[in-house]
């Protein structure tokens, strides 16, 4: 099926998969997170879910559009056809938009004090997998890669908490 890519053009597919699912995790678990914890009403937390997730999605995808068509226009020094960066905004889209859902949908389904850990354990559980697969298609380190994914987005779920935390104690939270 990929015989016809060439390996940088498949490496390109899958840094815009990548950065898709990991972003969309990473900054969507650590908004919710973060809102969550500073006690704001479940269907607050819904709505700016699915704005942050859609508004997002369509971003990432026209920044990776963009960006890799002057990529490719510059290493070409030429206009460039763009197609191939449509896919790979097309890709990021998707992958934003389907790896958002899985932090959001605990929002959906249970309160928020038990939704956010749910939330938080999903979205590191699917950080870890998509390090795995990352490597397992790369024929790389799958557990260290694993564990690099987890860590990093832990970092900004983490990063979440602290501000949604620091900001309703100070009464940023009306």
């Amino acid at each position: 099926m990929f015989e016809r890519y060439s390996k940088n053009v498949l490496a390109e597919y899958l840094r815009s998969f990548i950065f898709g699912v990991e972003d969309s995790l990473a900054s969507t678990v650590g908004l919710l997170s973060g809102i969550a914890i500073a006690g704001v009403a479940r269907e607050t937390i819904l709505l700016t879910g699915v704005i942050l997730i859609l508004v997002e999605a369509f971003s990432m995808a026209m920044g990776d559009f963009l960006s890799e068509y002057s990529s490719e226009s510059y290493i070409r020094q030429a206009e460039v056809s763009s197609h191939r960066s449509f896919i790979a905004a097309f890709i990021m889209f998707f992958s934003y938009l389907l790896a958002g859902l899985i932090p959001l949908f605990p929002y959906l389904i249970l309160a928020s004090e038990s939704a956010i850990w749910l939330s938080i354990g999903l979205s590191l559980l699917a950080l870890f997998s998509l390090g795995v697969v990352g490597a397992k298609i790369s024929n790389t380190n799958m557990l260290k890669s694993g564990l690099r994914m987890f860590l990093i987005g832990g970092i900004a779920i983490f990063v979440g908490i602290v501000v949604g935390t620091f900001l309703s104690s100070r009464g940023f939270i009306f």
